[in-house]
C-alpha cells in the first residue's frame, strides 16, 4: 500500500488512535501542548515514508484527521512539533517519528541506534541539547487493523474466585521446547493454543493462565549491545497491541484465537500489565511515543527539575495517572482487551505506582474510583502487586474491595518454616488460612491473598530447594542484580548433584511447598514448570535470559513424572473438597450442637494448640482439623456446601514427630489420604480410629480424612 491520500476529511476526535470503520480510517492523537502535528504514512514494502499528512483539526487537545480511502494494513506513525526546553518538561522533537499510543498493531524491530535519542548530551554541562537526526528508518511502525473476528460463542469461563488456580506462564518459554508443538508455532500466541499445550493444563488442574507481559515491549538497547533481550517484558510502550514477537502469522488475529481456544477448554486468561512506566525510560533514554507526543502530560516530573522524572518503579520514569488523558489511556487499554481480546482479568505490576496521587499511595485515588465504577473492568479479575519501590510504596493487605493481591508476606512465611526456621508457627497458621489479620478487617475474603511460594521474579521451586545464594552471572551485572533474600536452603551442595539422598530430600521438600500452597485458603498460584522441577541453574532475576536457560524443559525423567503426577492428584484433592477453598474465613467457634470447631490447631499430643505453644521458639511441627460439617457456603445453584472433616500434620522439624490422633466429635476412623514422606504412594497403615498415633517423618506433611459425609457436594 504506497499510494498518496488527497482526500482528508476532519475526522472526529474520538476513538483516539486509528480506527477503520468500513469505509476508511479516522486518525486521533492527543497532545496537550503540541503546536503542530504530522501523521506520517509509510509504503508497505520497504517501509519507506511516502506522506505527510498536517492534522489541521484539533478538538480539545485531540489531533484528528479521517481518510476515506485508507484501508486496513496502512503503515504510519507521527511527526509532533512544539518547544523543546527540557527544563519546562517539553521534549518534542519532529525529527523522530513516534508510535502512537493507541496503536492497534506494531510492526517491524526497532534497530537501535543513537539517532532514537532526542537529545545530545553533554555531560559535563548536564545538557540535554536538541537532537536533528532522523530515526524514521530504524523505528517500527503502527499499522491499522480491521478488528473483525468470528468469535462465535466464546464466554468467559467466570470462574469463582474460590475456585481459582493460577498458572503464571510465558507464552515463548511454555511451548518453545515442547517436543509436540509443532516447529513453526513455537514460542507463539499460536503455540499456546495448541492441542498438546492446553490437554498439559487441563491434566494439570489450573483454571486460569496469567500470561506474563504481551503488551508491544522493547528491548533495552544495553541489553541488546551484550547479546541478551528483556525475556520478561516488563518494558512495554504499546498497551493496545500484542508483542509481534509471539506471532506465528504476524496478525493480531491469532492472539484472539488463542484466547477463544483457551476458552474452550474452560481456562481463564489474565494479562500481566505494565502501567505504571514505559520503555522511554529515564532523562537519558530514547524518544520513541509518549516521550515525544507530551512528555508534560505522560510522566510525572520532578517539580524543581523538570527535565527529570519521578521514578517510584525503578525503570526510571513513572507514568502520570493525576493527568485525565493518562487515565482515559490506560482505562481505554483495559476495556480494549476485555472488549475486544476477551481477557479475563489482569494482574498489575507494581500497582502502588497507580496508586499515588500527589506523592502517596491512596487506596481512594482516582485509579481505583474508575476502575470501581466502570461497567467492564470491574467485572474481572484484579490482581495487585501491591508495592513499588517508592516511599510508602509496600501496600500488602491495603488495596480496596474488588481487588486480589500477590501475598508475599505468605511466600516468605512458607519458605522460612520449610526451611526449618523457628518461632513462625504462630505466623504459618495465619498465611495458611487466609491471612485474615491483612484482609478481613477491611471486608474483604481470604481469595483477596494470591497465595505464592515462587513466580517469574526469583528461584524457580526447584531453585528454591538447590541453592543457597543466586547464581545470575549469566546477566553481565556481576551477580549484583537480584535479591539475595530468598529465604532458600540448598538441602546440603549447591546446585545439580547426583546424590540420591539430597535428590530425594529436594523432591520431599518440594511436595512440601505444594501440599502446603494447593491446601491453604485462598487464591494459589503456581509457577509454569514448577510442577515438573523447572530449573535456572540458580538464576534468580533471569529478565534477560531468552534461552534454554528460561524455556521449559518437557522431557521428562522419571523424577519429573512424579512430580506431575503428584501435584496433578494434590491440584484435584483441592478441587474435590471445598473446605479448602471456602470463600469465608474461618472463625474457630464451636459448631453448634458439637464440641469441636470450624478450624482447631493441634498440638502433636492432639490437644488444641496452648498460647505458651504457639509462642515456643523451637516449635516447628503442628496440626490443623477443618470441619467441613459447616462451611457457610453455597455452590451455583444454592445448595448448601458439606465435606469430609480432614486433618493435616505439618512437620518441618528434621526428625520423626509422632500425631495422636485424638477423638474430634463422632469421626470414626481416619484415612490417610496424602503423605509427602512417601511421595505418590501412601503409607502401609491408611485407617486410624481415634487414639492411634502416626509417626509424621521429618520435613513432611500427611493429610487424613474422617470419610463420613454422606451427601457432600463437591466440584
Amino acid at each position: 500500500m504506497n499510494q498518496q491520500f488527497t482526500a482528508i476529511w476532519p475526522g472526529r476526535p474520538y476513538p483516539r488512535g486509528a480506527s477503520w470503520d468500513g469505509e476508511g480510517v479516522n486518525f486521533a492523537l492527543f497532545s496537550e501542548h503540541a503546536e503542530k502535528v504530522e501523521l506520517c504514512l509509510f509504503d508497505s514494502k520497504d517501509r519507506r515514508e511516502i506522506q505527510r499528512i498536517v492534522l489541521r483539526e484539533r478538538t480539545d487537545e485531540i489531533w484528528h484527521c479521517y481518510l476515506p480511502e485508507a484501508r486496513p494494513g496502512l503503515l504510519y506513525g507521527y511527526r509532533v512539533y512544539g518547544p523543546y526546553r527540557p527544563e519546562e518538561g517539553h521534549r518534542f522533537n519532529p525529527n523522530k517519528l513516534l508510535l502512537e499510543p493507541y496503536a492497534k498493531d506494531i510492526i517491524g524491530k526497532l534497530a537501535w541506534s543513537d539517532a532514537h535519542y532526542g537529545y545530545s548530551f553533554n555531560s559535563k554541562q548536564d545538557d540535554l541539547s536538541f537532537d536533528p537526526r532522523d530515526n524514521a528508518a530504524d523505528m517500527p511502525k503502527c499499522m491499522v487493523i480491521d478488528p473483525a473476528f468470528t468469535w462465535g460463542d466464546d464466554r468467559p469461563p467466570r470462574i469463582p474466585w474460590s475456585d481459582t488456580i493460577i498458572y503464571e506462564m510465558h507464552v515463548k518459554g511454555y511451548t518453545m521446547q515442547h517436543p509436540e508443538v509443532p516447529q513453526q508455532l513455537r514460542g507463539t500466541y499460536a503455540g499456546l493454543a495448541t492441542g498438546p499445550a492446553i490437554e498439559h493444563l487441563k491434566r494439570l488442574g489450573v483454571t486460569t493462565v496469567e500470561l506474563m507481559p504481551v503488551h508491544t515491549f522493547l528491548d533495552d538497547h544495553r541489553l541488546v549491545k551484550q547479546g541478551l533481550r528483556n525475556y520478561w517484558g516488563y518494558n512495554s510502550f504499546g498497551y493496545f497491541a500484542p508483542d509481534a514477537r509471539y506471532s506465528a502469522t504476524g496478525l493480531v488475529s491469532e492472539f484472539k484465537t488463542m484466547v477463544k481456544k483457551l476458552h474452550s477448554a474452560g481456562i481463564e486468561v489474565i494479562l500481566d500489565v505494565v502501567y505504571n512506566h514505559t520503555a522511554e525510560g529515564n532523562h537519558l533514554g530514547p524518544t520513541l511515543s509518549f516521550r515525544g507526543v507530551d512528555n508534560a502530560s505522560y510522566y510525572r516530573l520532578k517539580p524543581e527539575n523538570r527535565s527529570r522524572y519521578l521514578d517510584y518503579t525503578g525503570c526510571g520514569n513513572t507514568l502520570n495517572m493525576q493527568h485525565p488523558r493518562v487515565l482515559q489511556l490506560i482505562m481505554d487499554s483495559l476495556r480494549y482487551w476485555v472488549l475486544e481480546m476477551h481477557v479475563d482479568g489482569f494482574r498489575f505490576d507494581l500497582a502502588s505506582a497507580l496508586a499515588r496521587e500527589l506523592h502517596e499511595v491512596d487506596r481512594l485515588g482516582a485509579f481505583f474510583d474508575i476502575i470501581q465504577q466502570d461497567p467492564v473492568i470491574s467485572q474481572v479479575k484484579l490482581v495487585a502487586e501491591p508495592w513499588d519501590l517508592g516511599e510508602g510504596g509496600y501496600q500488602v493487605g491495603n488495596f480496596p474491595i474488588g481487588w486480589a493481591e500477590w501475598n508475599d508476606k505468605y511466600r516468605d512465611t512458607m519458605r522460612a518454616y520449610w526451611k526449618g526456621d523457628g518461632g513462625l508457627i504462630g505466623e504459618f497458621a495465619q498465611r495458611f488460612t487466609g491471612s485474615s489479620d491483612l484482609y478481613g478487617t477491611s471486608g474483604r475474603n481470604p481469595n483477596a491473598s494470591i497465595n505464592f511460594i515462587t513466580a517469574h521474579d526469583g528461584f524457580t521451586l526447584h531453585d528454591l530447594v538447590s541453592y543457597d545464594r543466586k547464581h545470575n552471572e549469566a546477566n553481565h551485572e556481576h551477580n549484583r542484580d537480584g535479591t539475595d533474600n530468598n529465604l532458600s536452603w540448598n538441602s546440603g551442595v549447591e546446585g545439580a548433584t547426583d546424590d540420591p539422598a539430597i535428590k530425594a530430600l529436594r523432591a520431599l521438600r518440594k511436595r512440601n511447598f505444594l501440599t502446603t500452597l494447593l491446601f491453604s485458603q485462598g487464591v494459589p498460584m503456581l509457577l509454569s514448570g514448577d510442577e515438573i522441577g523447572r530449573s535456572q541453574a540458580g538464576n534468580n532475576n533471569a529478565y534477560c535470559q531468552d534461552s534454554e536457560l528460561s524455556w521449559i524443559d518437557w522431557n521428562l525423567d522419571s523424577d519429573k513424572s512424579d512430580m506431575l503426577e503428584f501435584v496433578q492428584r494434590i491440584i484435584w484433592l483441592r478441587r474435590s473438597h471445598p473446605v479448602f477453598r471456602k470463600r469465608h474465613f474461618f472463625q474457630g467457634r464451636p459448631i453448634r450442637g458439637k464440641d469441636v470447631k470450624d478450624i482447631m490447631w493441634l498440638s502433636p499430643d492432639g490437644r488444641e494448640m496452648s498460647d505458651e505453644e504457639w509462642n515456643n521458639s523451637f516449635a516447628r511441627s503442628l496440626g490443623v482439623y477443618l470441619s467441613g460439617e459447616e462451611l457457610n457456603d453455597h455452590d451455583a445453584r444454592g445448595h448448601a456446601l458439606v465435606d469430609d472433616n480432614f486433618l493435616l500434620l505439618f512437620n518441618a522439624h528434621h526428625e520423626e514427630v509422632r500425631f495422636t490422633i485424638a477423638q474430634y466429635d463422632s469421626d470414626p476412623q481416619w484415612e490417610v489420604l496424602l503423605d509427602t514422606h512417601y511421595g505418590s504412594g501412601l503409607p502401609a497403615k491408611r485407617l486410624l480410629r481415634p487414639g492411634a498415633v502416626y509417626p509424621l517423618q521429618g520435613r513432611s506433611v500427611a493429610v487424613l480424612t474422617s470419610r463420613r459425609q454422606k451427601n457432600k457436594t463437591a466440584t
